[in-house]
């Protein structure tokens, strides 16, 4: 970068044939001028200027040198001036990792408001619950649910959404309502496979208890603990929004309602923090969105 800058430079003191002219131009001290393209020179190891007291001229290797630098110069101004369009009005296809269940059940509302949002963004999205390699694999960015383990990785937090416990009345019905946290430890509970998945963290108000729950179902799939919730399989710890649809039409309940379970974090992850519009406006709606349910 440095050397480009110096490139940059050595092109505009040639312009105007003139250091005092070009420092005024550039809005830098004559003496630093002089100075930064005096290491150019040794830099190469070839003088690209003759200098006098009244003028300047190029060398032969000093012509050579701004014919080819002022193409490059040029070239990276372009380039800069065109990411800053990119910048101003997002376009190109956004390539984006999704968790399967959250995707369907979250996201998808919130993905067509965004394309009517922004019509010069074209979507390539890959649903699957595996972690993808965003350094090897040409992802722009990852949305997850869950805590992260350390990486190198960016993840900026979208939103922390709150969970409760759900069944449905038929199985409260032939399985009876717990009436305290302990109660769950007899209970059918579905369980997502995690490091801790016998224990449930539950919350109300200051107070948390931990406590033992087993079941015979243990999935990876949100949507599938929802779905066998339904059919009354047993108990379901789901985000609020996830749940909302089968809540309002009875086909789950609350189960107690004083408590809940700690809220799952939504995180967007991306391998650098240097990032194209479409992306970062993609995640500016998701944190903007999705923070409304948090």
């Amino acid at each position: 970068m440095e050397l480009l800058n110096d490139m940059a430079l050595f092109v505009e003191v040639v312009k105007v044939m003139s250091f005092r002219r070009a420092a005024e131009t550039i809005g830098i001290p004559n003496s630093t001028l002089s100075r930064r393209i005096s290491g150019l020179e040794k830099a190469i190891g070839l003088r690209l200027l003759h200098r006098t007291t009244r003028r300047i001229e190029l060398t032969e290797a000093g012509q050579i040198y701004f014919e080819r630098c002022k193409r490059i110069v040029d070239e990276a101004r372009l380039a800069h001036e065109q990411l800053g369009e990119m910048l101003a009005q997002p376009s190109g296809v956004l390539r984006a990792s999704l968790s399967v269940d959250f995707a369907n059940i979250f996201l998808a509302p919130l993905i067509a408001e965004f394309a009517r949002r922004y019509p010069g963004i074209t979507f390539d999205f890959d649903l699957t619950p595996r972690v993808v390699d965003l350094v090897a694999e040409p992802f722009d960015v990852a949305v997850r649910m869950g805590e992260l383990e350390d990486s190198c990785l960016v993840a900026r937090q979208l939103a922390r959404l709150p969970r409760y416990l759900y069944a449905s009345p038929r199985y409260l019905e032939l399985s009876g309502e717990p009436r305290q946290p302990t109660d769950l430890a007899r209970h059918e509970c579905l369980r997502f496979r995690a490091a801790k998945s016998d224990m449930w963290t539950l919350h109300r108000e200051a107070e948390t208890m931990e406590v033992a729950v087993g079941g015979r179902f243990l999935l990876n799939s949100v949507g599938m603990i929802k779905r066998l919730a339904t059919l009354d399989l047993g108990i379901a710890v789901l985000a609020d929004e996830i749940a909302a649809d089968d809540l309002a039409a009875g086909r789950l309940r609350r189960v107690l309602p004083q408590w809940q379970a700690t809220p799952v974090p939504v995180y967007a992850i991306t391998e650098t923090r240097l990032l194209p519009a479409k992306t970062q406006r993609f995640i500016e709606f998701l944190r903007e969105r999705l923070g409304q349910t948090s």
